[in-house]
């Protein structure tokens, strides 16, 4: 077999296996891929464009992690290491912050409450301004037009 026949091969085997459908798709090319694997579970994968993406296994943190990408008019995570955090995130305030720390693995509402020296019922009212200001940022940009 020719390499060229073993690559068709294998995509034709990788495109049985992986199924990509959009989860929610928003304005300004920015959306959530929803990524089945084969036997796995569904990913949600962000795409926006000059980002380099972030993958998801809960697609309310995908949608989370987009309205902070809105709250702060856009970010990437590239540069800042594994435990970084990106300085557009950094300068929005405590409430884009908690929202962001909250779509990292293995931190939930506790783990950020504490973080802050704050009460969870805090953070949930953190999350709901960002989530806010995320709807209210995509609605004003496709009033003023943008696509």
């Amino acid at each position: 077999m020719s390499q060229t026949d073993e690559s068709q091969s294998s995509d034709a085997d990788s495109t049985e296996k992986a199924s990509e459908t959009v989860h929610r798709e928003y304005l300004l090319d920015v959306r959530i891929v929803a990524v089945r694997d084969g036997d796995a579970e569904t990913r949600y994968r962000f795409e926006a464009p000059h980002h380099v993406g972030a993958v998801f296994e809960d697609p309310e943190l995908a949608e989370l992690y987009a309205d902070v990408y809105f709250d702060v008019n856009g970010f990437d995570e590239a540069g800042t290491g594994d435990r970084g955090v990106p300085p557009e995130i950094i300068q929005a305030g405590r409430d884009t912050l908690a929202a962001y720390f909250l779509t990292r693995p293995g931190i939930d509402t506790d783990w950020v409450a504490s973080f802050f020296g704050v009460k969870r019922e805090r953070i949930e009212t953190y999350v709901e301004w960002v989530r806010q200001r995320g709807t209210e940022i995509r609605a004003g940009a496709r009033d003023a037009g943008m696509e």
